[in-house]
């Protein structure tokens, strides 16, 4: 009776070791999947340059006329650099964030004098909330232009841009208040 006892538990061993070695290979995989979103932090370092380029662009463009131009034109043209700065600036906060968040820490940063102290220390929610941020930014910026060039702009259009930049307003107020939420009950419970 004692051998078949045994025999018994050496079967449940062996079967749940093969069970483990399994599970084990499988979290291995999908822990290692992270690293597939590389590619896009990789694709977003040469929008990055592309955002650069146009900058460069534009800059040049504004440059040669500067002397030529009307307070609006001067001031859409201004509008247009901080527009590109502003989305450069948010290129750069998902590309450190989302690969310090869901992809590894970037070591080479650890110990730089020129690290930025918000790296590391934005979370996923914080993340969420920098980027409805930095659209609201966008969006303002956008209205503004619009409003200094009024006398050429469609009523409808400008109404739509007031509509959306609302709509961004109340998304970014909307997730700030969820994120309080979530945060107090967190540290409720805590």
């Amino acid at each position: 009776m004692s051998d078949l006892h045994n025999s018994t538990t050496e079967i449940k061993s062996t079967a749940e070791d093969k069970d483990g070695l399994i599970e084990h290979a499988i979290e291995k995989i999908i822990f290692g999947s992270r690293w597939i979103l590389s590619l896009f932090y990789l694709m977003l370092i040469l929008t990055l340059i592309l955002v650069a380029i146009k900058f460069v662009k534009e800059f040049a463009e504004f440059a040669t006329i500067f002397w030529s131009i009307g307070e609006a034109e001067f001031v859409t043209g201004v509008l247009s650099i901080v527009d590109k700065t502003l989305l450069a600036n948010l290129l750069i906060l998902i590309i450190f964030s989302g690969y310090e968040n869901f992809v590894s820490v970037i070591g080479v940063a650890e110990k730089s004098f020129d690290r930025p102290k918000w790296m590391g220390e934005i979370d996923f929610a914080g993340l969420k909330l920098k980027l409805i941020g930095s659209i609201v930014a966008l969006s303002g910026v956008h209205l503004l232009a619009a409003f200094l060039e009024i006398e050429n702009l469609d009523k409808e259009n400008l109404g739509w841009m007031i509509g959306l930049h609302l709509t961004f307003v109340v998304t970014g107020v909307l997730f700030a208040i969820m994120e309080k939420i979530g945060h107090s009950a967190k540290n409720h419970h805590q």
